[in-house]
């Protein structure tokens, strides 16, 4: 089955950092979508056929604004059903004659959804006729559009849930997308299934065979592909699918920034190096990248120079080999959220990944990013199915720039083998006491603040390690995992004795958002 075939759901994207969630639940439901920018979903006309439904996101833009990103109400008012999240939702009701007013009462955060009405939407949502929700908005719908009815309603928010009384059109105020929404997959399923109609085909097997042929459509007979392999998730997986696409036309390398993980390199090489034999390379750069980076202390800086440093590395590579055409990249939907705006629409910037932002604009080498619509759970179920090693698909995320965003400010050789040292000693214990494969993210930052201590009678003057572990399902909103405080005590107790030049151990018990999980 082509791209062009599979039944889809377009979702109208206004610059909302969590757009990629909606995304996210509908693809967990096995149904297949696309992100466009609200522009060229203006443009784009006329829809497809094989669309069954439209999603209109949130957004940081407010529609009393005169320059409020908008759609043509005619793409919305055909037989396609649509559905309004947050922003979407007030553009839904201006456009249809409602009001959307600045309210002095803001909502965010976790609220109480009242049920007014029942509607196929709200199929077993709601339990004794309430639900908690999230929500994140400043402006309110003060007078609702003729012909829509009102389902649901919060303190804030009179008009929480609102329904066509005719055609198939939905909005919610609040974002049924987050985990924080209580059984906000029920949601979309409804919407899927019930009011669109849409068919289950999004699956491991077609995602991977979709993969497989667009590699094969772009990559000529005589032409390689270079997998920039860091022994991550995202990379290795990569690296196996790529080995299926174009067998022996791959070239793997790892280059040892000198920023892994103690004994990273030694585990990567190991393992690659057996089913990898004869297309498996290692760069040893570290003394490059520790160059690079002296004196440097703003993180974005760091984010550009390591991408950057990577890009030459094996742009100079390809001078030794002959007929690498390709630079193929893990890169994953969040990342490019994170760094730049993915569909065109007004996102901030968070941070650059360093395979994005950090990329120089002008590249010998064409880019391949398979991954980059897609999660990190969605990749890890492609691993499954390609039998990718367990190790590799069950670690933590690990960041392109490596250590180097966990040591604010300034980095230096004592500075990182300390940091190695505190997070190996982090992770083992958290795998020996079997917490590990709980937690989403764990690590350890070195905080580049002295403290006085004392040890042995003596007075120390060591640096700050920071620990943080948080649960998470995508890595877009996260919380702090609550460790029982025995095992942080044994923990920190295990650093300080054993490390030299730490003294002093805290714990990070921000929430993303308002924090980012890495620290830089």
């Amino acid at each position: 089955m082509s791209k062009n075939n599979v039944q889809k759901i377009i979702i109208v994207d206004f610059g909302s950092q969590v757009t990629q969630l909606i995304a996210r639940q509908i693809r967990e439901l096995g149904v297949y979508c696309e992100l466009i920018n609200y522009k060229l979903f203006n443009k784009n006309q006329p829809i497809g056929s094989n669309v069954k439904g439209i999603v209109l996101s949130g957004g940081p833009k407010s529609t009393l604004h005169k320059s409020a990103p908008s759609i043509n109400k005619k793409l919305i008012s055909s037989d396609i059903p649509v559905l309004g999240i947050c922003y979407g939702h007030q553009l839904i009701s201006n456009l249809f004659g409602g009001k959307t007013k600045y309210s002095k009462k803001k909502e965010f955060g976790s609220a109480e959804l009242i049920e007014k009405k029942k509607s196929k939407l709200t199929s077993g949502f709601f339990k004794n006729k309430k639900n908690i929700v999230w929500m994140s908005h400043s402006d309110s719908v003060k007078s609702k559009p003729k012909n829509f009815n009102v389902v649901a309603s919060s303190s804030n928010s009179k008009f929480a849930i609102l329904e066509h009384n005719s055609k198939n059109i939905y909005s919610t105020q609040f974002h049924p997308e987050v985990f924080h929404t209580r059984n906000g997959k029920i949601i979309f399923s409804n919407f899927l299934f019930n009011i669109c109609k849409v068919k289950k085909e999004w699956t491991d097997k077609y995602k991977i065979q979709r993969i497989i042929k667009s590699i094969r459509l772009s990559v000529k007979k005589n032409e390689k592909i270079l997998c920039a392999l860091s022994g991550g998730v995202d990379s290795s997986v990569l690296a196996h699918l790529l080995l299926k696409a174009v067998k022996k036309n791959l070239v793997c390398v790892y280059v040892d920034t000198g920023l892994m993980r103690l004994g990273e390199t030694e585990e990567i090489n190991k393992i690659f190096s057996k089913k990898f034999k004869k297309i498996f390379y290692k760069i040893d750069a570290k003394k490059i990248f520790l160059k690079k980076l002296k004196n440097i202390h703003d993180p974005e800086k760091k984010r550009k120079i390591i991408g950057n440093t990577f890009i030459k590395i094996f742009e100079n590579f390809t001078k030794r080999k002959k007929n690498i055409k390709f630079l193929a990249q893990g890169t994953l939907y969040p990342d490019l959220i994170e760094s730049k705006s993915f569909s065109g629409s007004p996102t901030s910037i968070i941070k650059s990944h360093h395979n994005v932002g950090g990329l120089p604009k002008k590249m010998k080498l064409k880019l391949i990013e398979p991954f980059n619509e897609m999660f990190k759970d969605e990749v890890r179920k492609i691993g499954k199915s390609l039998k990718v090693n367990k190790f590799l698909i069950n670690r933590h995320p690990f960041p392109g720039p490596g250590l180097a965003i966990r040591i604010p400010g300034k980095i230096n050789h004592t500075k990182i083998k300390i940091l190695k040292e505190a997070d190996k000693i982090f992770i083992d214990e958290l795998k020996r006491k079997k917490i590990y494969d709980y937690i989403w993210q764990a690590f350890a930052v070195l905080i580049p603040i002295k403290t006085v201590g004392v040890m042995g009678d003596s007075r120390t003057y060591d640096y700050i390690c920071a620990l943080r572990a948080v649960t998470s399902q995508d890595g877009m909103t996260a919380n702090y995992y609550n460790f029982k405080n025995k095992d942080l005590s044994e923990i920190s107790n295990k650093i300080v004795n054993q490390v030299n030049g730490i003294n002093r151990v805290v714990y990070d018990i921000t929430s993303k958002p308002p924090g980012t999980i890495e620290w830089e």
